[in-house]
């Protein structure tokens, strides 16, 4: 993980204006939201393995994934980039399982937070300017 410094971080914005200038530029709602945090996600290669997170903490209203409309104001906290790196192939370790098959499809990456090269920093800042221009260009604050 390498934090990168940005003028978003600790402005509050609109839940769903946020999410849907963000949407624009390439970001998705990370699965790993909850009704007073989350992050916006955006994959930085074609194999999802290196990404921009922009995380957040709602701070009034209710966040609620389900619904295009939604009433939360969010602070945005300080991006960062990230790098998941997955085994290659079958797992090796995989218990066949009639349930477990439903729920755990996907293997666990083998390093959550790998090195990042500078090669990627520089994408994602690229890709925050994006974010940061939306400031610019007229997105307000919340």
């Amino acid at each position: 993980m390498y934090p990168i410094p940005s003028v978003l971080t600790s402005k509050t914005f609109g839940y769903a204006s946020f999410r849907d200038a963000a949407a624009k530029r390439g970001f998705v709602l990370g699965g790993n939201w909850d009704y007073d945090q989350g992050s916006l996600d955006c994959p930085l290669d074609r194999s999802n393995q290196v990404w921009l997170r922009m995380p957040f903490e709602v701070v009034s209203g209710t966040l609620d994934s389900e619904s295009e409309d939604t009433d939360a104001q969010i602070r945005l906290g300080e991006p960062y980039v990230l790098r998941h790196l997955y085994h290659e192939g079958l797992d090796d370790e995989a218990q066949p399982a009639t349930i477990g098959g439903l729920v755990n499809q996907f293997a666990a990456p083998v390093d959550a937070d790998a090195e990042v090269s500078g090669h990627w920093i520089e994408v994602a800042r690229r890709k925050l300017g994006e974010l940061e221009s939306m400031v610019r260009d007229g997105l307000r604050e919340g």
